[in-house]
């Protein structure tokens, strides 16, 4: 495996993976509606909610068969309410069925794209069933969130149409860059400004290493990953936060003082995830 194509290259995570994958010596093409900043790689301009657009920028070249062993699928509309409802849901989840289709018809068969936390149940108006969360809950509260589930399940049916195929979503939680940590220390004076993603957080260059260790994977099927990091956004500890915003939800497991409250545990053991940076050594 050498080319990969990143889609959404020119957003946090994108740009974070195409280093990451140039720094291990990949080769990568970048798709993207917006042109980046600072161009990395090959760059061609795509609207991936146009199937025709979709399939000839997988393809890779004009200039003989395809030559791309990978997609990285990050593009997307990131958040609820960026556009009106129904235009965010037929956004995400044409494009995704439009680059695992696309990725079909080519041959491709790894596949690493961008759910997201909010299958969970954030904003957690309703309080979490149980902390800390995994991949079991899947509790949609959004347009947004529902296009990814819906996602989700199209990547099982894929995979069961072709054994062979391997798509893993990535349930990545807030994405944060080294400069965004100036503002962390002011999270701790209010206990509920945070709470809606359970206080969590990844930085964009651990969300690189989960998608390049979700690409080396040796595995085939869909799978779905929380990919957050290790601690939490708070230097106030987890069991005075809870009590203080979720009181009485369950403890599943056990956890540490500032340990993520978003499971990492399947990571770990599916794709040998390890966070890498934590906002406070950066203090």
């Amino acid at each position: 495996m050498t080319k990969v194509i990143v889609t959404g290259g020119s957003g946090k995570a994108g740009r974070a993976c195409i280093k990451d994958l140039l720094a291990h010596s990949y080769e990568v093409l970048s798709v993207d509606h917006v042109r980046p900043a600072e161009q990395l790689c090959e760059f061609i301009s795509v609207d991936l909610t146009d199937y025709g657009q979709t399939i000839d920028a997988l393809t890779a070249t004009d200039r003989g068969p395809n030559r791309a062993h990978a997609v990285v699928h990050l593009a997307a509309i990131p958040a609820p309410r960026l556009f009106p409802n129904a235009y965010t849901f037929r956004n995400n989840t044409l494009s995704d069925y439009n680059v695992f289709e696309a990725s079909r018809r080519l041959g491709i068969k790894n596949i690493v794209w961008a759910s997201s936390e909010t299958v969970l149940g954030l904003p957690f108006d309703t309080p979490p069933p149980y902390v800390p969360i995994d991949e079991d809950t899947s509790r949609p509260e959004s347009a947004y969130s529902l296009s990814k589930l819906l996602s989700e399940t199209m990547a099982q049916q894929f995979c069961r149409w072709d054994p062979e195929l391997k798509i893993i979503g990535l349930r990545f939680s807030n994405i944060m860059e080294p400069q965004d940590y100036a503002h962390f220390p002011g999270f701790d004076s209010d206990a509920g400004r945070r709470k809606w993603n359970l206080w969590g957080y990844i930085d964009a260059r651990d969300a690189a290493q989960a998608i390049r260790k979700s690409l080396e994977a040796p595995i085939t099927g869909a799978e779905v990953l929380i990919i957050a990091n290790a601690d939490t956004v708070m230097s106030r500890p987890n069991d005075e936060l809870l009590a203080e915003v979720f009181p009485g939800v369950p403890v599943k497991t056990e956890f540490g003082p500032n340990e993520t409250l978003l499971s990492i545990e399947k990571a770990r053991r599916i794709i040998g995830y390890e966070p890498q940076y934590r906002w406070r050594d950066s203090q």
